[in-house]
């Protein structure tokens, strides 16, 4: 093997690492953080705010895939969708991995220090919150509210960084999130169920075995009158709504979707919510530039 060689093969692993060839976690991200901020600037928001959130998204993001991956080096092995992962065939070594979370994790703090110090402070919170979630599976049937906290965590940042305090409306958008998480993240941990039982991992989906359909329809309906009172409480008008029903018929198609719990079409499940996030938010975000 060549050097050349060599170095491809070592950024592919490092790739697939930190995820950034696989990107759908990042829109998961994403989506609510832009919401937020388009709310607390009541339109477009401040540039290098704009900035600073969506690249700390990416770094925080892949941070958070490597410390997932370090926590599970000894079982993705053993399940089918993630026994190809660097950690999990030794192409990357646990400690390199460490080293990848810190790096990445400075780069996104320093990116967060040219903010406020409320927004700082925030930040500290979501650095625990990115350690914590992928250890949550070994002690909880809900590692996916964990995950919905990480991930939702943006929301109060990025009102604090914008407009200098979080209001009402913006807990009712994390709360909101973090619902809309354990939705999509039911639907990822549904894949792999039978590999979960077999190993002890645990989750939603193993939780709920065969009242998970239901229990994520019943949580959905909670999403969607969260959203509403957010739409209440930042007054906003009818393309807010108009986008809120066409995410509405999503999740209704996710539902018949995923009626015989197939791998596939709960994947597919999955993947598609990051279709919904960006139907909000230009429903939101139309509302605003012309309402």
């Amino acid at each position: 093997m060549t050097a050349t060689t060599r170095s491809a093969s070592r950024l592919d692993a490092y790739l697939r690492l930190t995820r950034l060839n696989k990107p759908i976690g990042i829109f998961l991200v994403v989506w609510p953080m832009m919401w937020a901020l388009w709310l607390a600037a009541r339109g477009v928001p401040n540039p290098w705010v704009l900035f600073v959130f969506v690249v700390g998204a990416v770094l925080m993001r892949s941070a958070g895939c490597v410390m997932n991956d370090f926590a599970d080096r000894r079982i993705d092995g053993h399940v089918k969708r993630t026994r190809a992962r660097p950690l999990a065939t030794g192409e990357v070594s646990a400690r390199e991995a460490l080293a990848v979370f810190a790096a990445l994790s400075i780069a996104a703090f320093a990116l967060v220090l040219t903010l406020n110090g409320l927004t700082i402070a925030y930040s500290i919170v979501g650095l625990g919150l990115a350690v914590l979630y992928p250890f949550t599976k070994r002690a909880t049937h809900w590692p996916q509210m964990f995950l919905g906290a990480a991930f939702g965590w943006a929301v109060p940042m990025a009102f604090a960084a914008q407009a200098h305090h979080v209001p009402l409306g913006g807990w009712l958008l994390f709360v909101a999130t973090l619902i809309w998480a354990l939705t999509y993240d039911t639907f990822y941990a549904m894949v792999d169920r039978d590999d979960d039982l077999k190993i002890g991992v645990k989750s939603t989906a193993v939780l709920w075995g065969d009242n998970d359909r239901r229990n994520i329809a019943v949580i959905q309906v909670i999403f969607y009158a969260l959203l509403v009172a957010v739409g209440i409480s930042f007054a906003l008008g009818w393309l807010y709504y108009l986008g809120l029903a066409g995410a509405v018929a999503m999740s209704i198609y996710h539902y018949r979707l995923t009626r015989h719990r197939d791998r596939d079409a709960c994947f597919k499940a999955f993947m598609q919510h990051n279709y919904l996030g960006g139907v909000i938010f230009i429903g939101l975000a139309l509302d605003l530039a012309l309402g």
